[in-house]
């Protein structure tokens, strides 16, 4: 074994000379929305993995999909290439048939809608409620249809939605002796919990995405995680080439029947690894990306309970502003890890408020899309709409959220209470 002690003491170095926060100086510093923590130690398990040159996805990835599905609460887990992937693979391997319907708010993250239309699937667009900034079940449940086959949903900024009504929907209101599936995209929620139970672990499958915003980092991947063996064997083979053969990178014959398969007409013992089930994707993440993923998890618990304290602190600091913003109504029985604190201006203009805030260095954000079915990509679409989506508008014209990740200190935290009470108004 190469002795790499050299090579990792100036990672070490490295990593205590300019990993250090900068100071803060407010009204200078820019707070962002999101922002990923590296530290040492995601460095020092990156350069390892490099060093060893394994580079294709293999033991760290693989520990990586078990320390997750863990975590969740979940049986099974697909590292791969990025949240949207991951929304599609998961879409893909319900073998759901063109035309069959998905039920999901229109304010909504575009990489939730876009793989709907991909398997050539048909969204059936519901309202919100403010606050929450999550469907009701009443709502899901008046969008039910006989060609429902997926309620796919992604808690609103970390807060999760009614789960015990809408698990019920999903196991209840099988319509022609059709199964109606749930699919949690769990990107922005990562850590939270309903009843005690992790989002993430409801559904037939469920999704995360671990792009630098996000509540834990790979720089970019996403995974799929899904309650059957069965279900994690397509999923694999759609982020594979679609191939039949289930072994990993580097390995072969795992099976001990490479060489024994007839299928489709191919001629008898044609090679497994290059038999085809599935018109699949290259979706494949790579070990660097996994050894980040690991040195994360140690982080997680740490991150989510910040993203709680941060929420908490703000919470209680503009809760004398109530007259002038709705505050973010969190799920009853709910403890969310908060991606975001979402505020909604009762009256006024939210462009120039927001430009207020950037302009004293606070970044915020809409509530994504808003109304997916605004925007120039998705206003032709083939969808169905149930009512007007009111509140769906209304979000999109006056909810903006801030920051809240591990990243923020509270000086900065005491900084942004400042400008809202001194210099919005």
């Amino acid at each position: 074994m190469v002795d790499n002690s050299d090579v990792l003491g100036a990672v070490k170095s490295y990593c205590r000379r300019f990993l250090k926060p900068k100071p803060f100086v407010p009204g200078e510093t820019y707070i962002p929305v999101a922002q990923q923590v590296i530290t040492e130690r995601e460095m020092l398990g990156l350069v390892e993995v490099a060093l060893e040159g394994q580079f294709a996805a293999g033991e760290k990835a693989e520990q990586f999909e078990k320390e997750m599905a863990s975590f969740i609460g979940m049986p099974f887990a697909s590292f791969c290439n990025s949240g949207s992937s991951a929304n599609l693979l998961a879409l893909k391997s319900l073998y759901l048939q063109p035309g069959m319907e998905v039920i999901t708010p229109a304010a909504a993250f575009p990489t939730t809608i876009s793989p709907i239309l991909q398997c050539g699937l048909v969204p059936v667009f519901i309202d919100i409620e403010m606050g929450t900034y999550n469907p009701s079940p009443e709502a899901i449940e008046d969008a039910l249809s006989e060609k429902t086959r997926v309620v796919l949903l992604s808690h609103a900024l970390g807060n999760p939605c009614d789960m015990s009504w809408i698990v019920q929907i999903c196991d209840d209101g099988s319509l022609d002796g059709e199964d109606i599936f749930l699919v949690e995209d769990n990107c922005d929620s990562l850590g939270s919990e309903y009843k005690g139970k992790k989002t993430g672990s409801f559904g037939s499958l469920s999704t995360l995405s671990f792009y630098p915003a996000h509540i834990t980092s790979t720089g970019e991947g996403g995974m799929v995680l899904s309650y059957a063996e069965s279900l994690k064997k397509r999923v694999d083979s759609f982020r594979d080439w679609g191939r039949n053969c289930w072994c990993k990178p580097g390995q072969e014959d795992t099976c001990h029947r490479r060489f024994d398969f007839q299928m489709g007409t191919l001629p008898e013992g044609y090679d497994h690894k290059y038999i085809y089930s599935n018109i699949g994707y290259n979706f494949k993440a790579t070990e660097m990306q996994a050894a980040l993923g690991v040195a994360q998890m140690q982080s997680l618990p740490g991150f989510v309970e910040k993203r709680r304290s941060h929420f908490s602190l703000l919470y209680s600091g503009l809760k004398d502003l109530e007259d002038r913003f709705l505050l973010p109504i969190p799920e009853p029985h709910s403890n969310p890890s908060w991606f975001g604190f979402p505020l909604a201006l009762r009256e006024g203009n939210l462009r120039e408020l927001i430009q207020k805030l950037e302009g004293a260095r606070i970044g915020t954000r809409r509530l994504f899309a808003g109304n997916i079915l605004r925007h120039p990509a998705y206003k032709d679409i083939p969808h169905r709409k149930v009512g007007d989506l009111p509140n769906t508008d209304l979000c999109m014209n006056q909810t903006f959220w801030i920051g809240v990740h591990p990243g923020i200190t509270l000086r900065m935290i005491n900084y942004i209470l400042e400008v809202f009470h001194e210099k919005l108004f």
